[in-house]
């Protein structure tokens, strides 16, 4: 029983990577250890200015 709760432990990160929940607490950690004077933006803040970027740079991606 424990190795199925790890196995789909690791696949629902593996999920959630893939989609880009962790992005925001990854980008802010970077903030603060790499520029801490520099403001962190809310999540909407930083998902705004993300789906922005990639409409005015369009690249190859799926959808």
């Amino acid at each position: 029983m424990a190795g199925l709760r790890r196995v789909a432990h690791g696949l629902w990160w593996w999920v959630t990577s893939v989609m880009g929940d962790h992005d925001y607490a990854r980008y802010a950690e970077h903030l603060r250890r790499a520029h801490p004077d520099a403001p962190v933006p809310s999540e909407r803040e930083y998902w705004r200015a993300r789906y922005a970027d990639a409409d005015a740079h369009p690249s190859t991606r799926c959808c």
